[in-house]
């Protein structure tokens, strides 16, 4: 992750979430981009309803970060309309892929279709099976209709609102979260 962009992190835990991808967070005015964390049992707090509007106002890049999912009644999937109702309408690139007794395990790529595996302590990438493509058919639709409407570089333009998992004990989505800061371009 370049060293030479500032990322605003808003929500409740921005403090860890800056400590577990290993940034500062820097205030909003002026990043480069923002992580907007959404928590499953806390929900969006007026405050960041005003931080993401100041964004779209200056079309600061940001990413709706889902915490709090494993210890709460809302999953991922839960969280996601919700977000994009308080917010604007997010982009759903990861799914969360759950155990028998719905620990969140797993993330799966609607756009590669390879499953993240975070069972093990470690992520483990592997293919899918056909089960999971078939139940993910209308996911990929729509997150490449979102793709298309906001164009190639609509993240980058803060056009497009990826939506991304958080988990800390797992560290669950934070390469993906990394992956989406890495598309920032740095300043030389």
């Amino acid at each position: 992750m370049s060293d030479l962009i500032s990322v605003a992190i808003i929500g409740k835990s921005a403090e860890k979430l800056a400590s577990d991808l290993g940034i500062p967070s820097s205030p909003l005015e002026g990043s480069d981009v923002a992580l907007f964390i959404v928590s499953a049992i806390d929900g969006i707090i007026r405050a960041d309803i005003d931080s993401w509007n100041a964004a779209r106002e200056l079309y600061i890049p940001s990413i709706v970060v889902i915490s709090d999912t494993e210890n709460a009644d809302l999953d991922f999937d839960d969280m996601t309309p919700i977000a994009s109702k308080m917010l604007d309408p997010v982009a759903t690139r990861y799914l969360v892929l759950h155990a028998d007794n719905g620990d969140p395990v797993a993330l799966i790529d609607v756009v590669t279709l390879k499953i993240i595996d975070y069972s093990n302590g470690a992520a483990v990438v592997r293919e899918s099976e056909d089960e999971h493509k078939d139940l993910i058919g209308d996911y990929v639709s729509e997150y490449l209709d979102r793709l298309e409407e906001a164009g190639e570089d609509g993240f980058i333009q803060g056009l497009l609102f990826p939506a991304l998992p958080w988990i800390s004990s797992s560290r669950m989505g934070l390469d993906q979260i990394k992956d989406l800061l890495n598309e920032i371009p740095s300043i030389s």
